[in-house]
């Protein structure tokens, strides 16, 4: 399709792989080399100041910036976006994005379009495995919509009766993981067909491995690897930007910065529908309220002893925090204000917000004016 809209149109499509200040990389497909008829190719060379040359490879990656008409209404180009390419320069390697085609899909942290599905890698020892937190990173990746595949990394470092323990734990959260070892390379084929001919985000918390996974399914690349910090059993960030890399076997994969507690920012009635096991429940009977949070609204089908219900409350307690700051922020007239304790760890609480009328200072502007209102009324 990609090759046929080329040779009809001139068209030249690709995929942004990464974003650096205003200048965009896009990996063109290669279908549009594989189409290019003789016009088509004649006129690239022209809009390059090129003679025609079509025995010449052209270079597959162009650096790109953005038109000023979609500057101007707004059109954002994100990593990921499906782009037209205008102007061509072989020779330097740049072109100028024209049109950025419809997003699949969106993704605002990290910011990546088209994305299918989200890798999220773990590690079961050295951080050892923490189910609250992979808890946490799962209700985030199913809060996307995609489908979300689980790696656990360093299976080398525990038994194969420990690896079933912790199969048989998460096949009750609804997942089948894949146990993998990047040092000693188990595994490591098995998940990369998964990854064949898709768009996938790998995530997870810093020092579990996702540099060197990467590394591994792309032998070209050398990403900077860090330790885990001996007192902290936690790693070390090494990812700083959003980039796509291809894969050997076709399609892409995007790294990105590690971070170890993701936002809980869903909606509180939609979060229980982001815990597989709690869908199951779901699925086969009904809350007697349309409303319910299942805390202890009566004939609940979801409360129960399944579990990371414990896990779901403390989300949910979060998730409602999170709505009420933002009602707190739009609403101008509200009386209360969140205030951060640097004292407390970190802990926010709200306080009274006091009236601006009331107690701002006037400025001397207004004094002035005032006065002069005065001199007014007395003439």
């Amino acid at each position: 399709m990609t090759g046929e809209i080329f040779a009809a149109t001139g068209q030249l499509l690709g995929t942004v792989v990464a974003v650096q200040a205003n200048f965009y990389r896009v990996q063109l497909d290669r279908e549009d080399g594989e189409h290019r008829s003789k016009g088509a190719e004649e006129k690239l060379n022209l809009n390059a100041s090129l003679p025609p040359c079509p025995s010449a490879p052209l270079p597959s990656l162009l650096l790109c910036t953005r038109r000023t008409r979609l500057k101007k209404i707004g059109q954002q180009v994100m990593v990921g976006d499906r782009v037209v390419v205008e102007e061509p320069d072989w020779a330097g390697g740049r072109g100028a994005i024209a049109d950025v085609l419809p997003r699949q899909s969106e993704l605002d942290r990290p910011a990546i379009a088209n994305v299918n599905q989200i890798l999220l890698v773990f590690a079961v020892a050295d951080p050892p495995l923490e189910p609250y937190q992979l808890s946490r990173f799962l209700i985030k990746a199913e809060s996307t919509n995609l489908d979300v595949l689980l790696c656990l990394n360093k299976s080398d470092l525990i038994s194969p009766s420990e690896q079933q323990q912790v199969s048989d734990r998460l096949l009750g959260w609804g997942y089948q993981p894949i146990f993998i070892s990047v040092r000693d390379g188990i595994n490591t084929e098995q998940a990369a067909k998964y990854l064949s001919n898709k768009i996938t985000v790998i995530a997870g918390p810093s020092g579990v491995g996702k540099s060197s996974l990467i590394n591994t399914l792309i032998d070209s690349l050398e990403l900077r690897v860090g330790e885990v910090s001996g007192k902290l059993a936690r790693g070390r960030h090494t990812t700083r930007h959003i980039e796509l890399f291809e894969l050997p076997s076709g399609g892409l994969l995007a790294d990105t910065p590690g971070f170890n507690q993701p936002d809980m920012d869903c909606i509180p009635e939609e979060l229980i529908y982001y815990f597989p096991e709690a869908r199951k429940r779901l699925a086969v009977a009904r809350c007697r309220f349309s409303n319910c949070l299942h805390r202890d609204e009566p004939e609940c089908v979801v409360r129960g002893d399944w579990e990371r219900y414990e896990h779901y409350l403390e989300f949910l307690d979060a998730a409602i925090a999170h709505q009420t700051q933002l009602h707190q922020q739009a609403d101008p007239e509200s009386t209360m204000k969140l205030k951060s304790k640097s004292k407390s760890k970190g802990q926010s609480q709200y306080e009274p917000k006091l009236e601006s009328k009331k107690y701002r200072r006037i400025s001397r502007k207004t004094q002035l004016q005032d006065l002069q209102e005065l001199y007014r009324d007395e003439e």
